[in-house]
């Protein structure tokens, strides 16, 4: 056996491409005959990072005066990436999104991490972002997601007040900037490789079998 196949991905629970490429991935992945020895770790990456915890107005209000996008083309947008979504079995509801700065989710992530849930906390932030219209800048609503998959939601709320991930959240962010890093979701392999977007599935498996190949191959090492 060789060593384990890392991946690490950076997202940000408010990119729909970030929901869809974890799908993707995941499906890549279970096509792998070596899953079960893949290691996947969930990076923080802010996309807007000046979001107000409590915007007011919609999506379509955000991008259209954050980010300086025309109304019409951001409504075509968001209707091409639900029905892209609804594709591959996602459902995003961009009228109930409530958008908010995502730091503190991040924050929580890393809580996951460390008592192994983390896959399952970013499979849930996603959907009460996308789909059900939580609030992912408040505390409470936070520590509510966190307890579904089984976290202790009063050592979240610790955590958060107290800013215990805080700066594991920065860390993350910087090795994105030193990677050059400027969109997401990205995905790098065994250190080494990376793979930048929502890409198919057939595409991560042949990756995944890439790097295993390599671990194989002492010729393979620079």
């Amino acid at each position: 056996m060789g060593s384990p196949v890392t991946v690490d991905i950076w997202s940000d629970i408010a990119c729909p491409w970030c929901y869809l490429g974890k799908h993707r991935f995941e499906a890549g992945l279970a096509a792998f005959d070596g899953r079960d020895d893949v290691v996947v770790t969930y990076h923080s990456f802010e996309l807007s990072p000046d979001t107000p915890v409590d915007f007011d107005g919609s999506e379509v209000d955000f991008l259209v005066h954050h980010k300086g996008l025309p109304a019409d083309q951001v409504r075509r947008m968001l209707e091409q990436m639900a029905e892209t979504g609804q594709q591959e079995g996602l459902r995003y509801d961009f009228d109930a999104l409530r958008h908010t700065n995502t730091r503190k989710a991040h924050e929580v992530l890393h809580l996951a991490k460390e008592d192994g849930v983390q896959r399952e906390l970013a499979e849930r932030l996603f959907a009460a972002y996308f789909t059900q219209g939580r609030h992912l800048g408040r505390d409470d609503e936070l520590a509510d997601l966190a307890a579904e998959v089984g976290l202790d939601r009063d050592e979240v709320l610790i955590a958060l007040e107290e800013g215990t991930y805080a700066d594991a959240v920065t860390v993350d962010i910087e090795q994105a900037r030193a990677y050059g890093i400027t969109g997401v979701p990205f995905f790098v392999l065994d250190g080494r490789y990376g793979i930048s977007g929502a890409q198919s599935p057939d595409t991560f498996t042949a990756a995944l079998e890439q790097v295993r190949a390599e671990q194989g191959d002492p010729t393979s090492e620079e």
